[in-house]
């Protein structure tokens, strides 16, 4: 079982709590709470987005069955699987903005990547290093012997 943050609240509370948070954020695309509840969204917002990615009726019925709004739902499998399609993960950033004046929690911005009016750009994905073909052993091992200096041969003359 992976582990997870309980942020002080009951497994009911604390599931409510997290469904709500993720549907509102796929539905505006930016929200600000507290740096530990981001945390814990930004995993379930991920695995939202890899679900619409799918798109499958068994993917729908379990992104149904944790969001909340079929606006959210319709959202998730057309709009967001679109926009992130040619991206392997990664979908959402954490920023962190403020600390909080009442009990001093420290507050972040959690925003879709790739969007309009974004607090800050996305970096460029990066160049993968172009493929190399396997060699076999014996190849490499002929290649090392090519750079590796030139055994010397004994003699079987004994000298005496």
């Amino acid at each position: 079982m992976t582990k997870f943050r309980k942020l002080n609240r009951p497994t009911g509370h604390r599931m409510s709590m997290l469904r709500t948070m993720v549907s509102q954020l796929i539905k505006h695309e930016r929200i600000e709470t507290t740096v530990a509840k981001a945390k814990e969204i930004r995993r379930l917002a991920d695995n939202m987005v890899q679900l619409g990615k799918e798109g499958s009726l068994c993917a729908a019925r379990r992104a149904a069955a944790f969001v909340r709004g079929d606006d959210v739902i319709h959202k998730l499998f057309s709009e967001m699987a679109y926009r992130y399609k040619d991206r392997a993960g990664g979908y959402t950033r954490m920023l962190r903005t403020r600390i909080r004046v009442g009990d001093a929690a420290p507050m972040a911005y959690i925003e879709f990547i790739d969007r309009e009016n974004e607090l800050r750009q996305s970096k460029p994905p990066t160049p993968q290093p172009p493929q190399r073909a396997p060699l076999d052993p014996w190849t490499r091992s002929r290649l090392t012997r090519q750079f590796a200096p030139p055994k010397e041969e004994k003699s079987s003359d004994p000298e005496i």
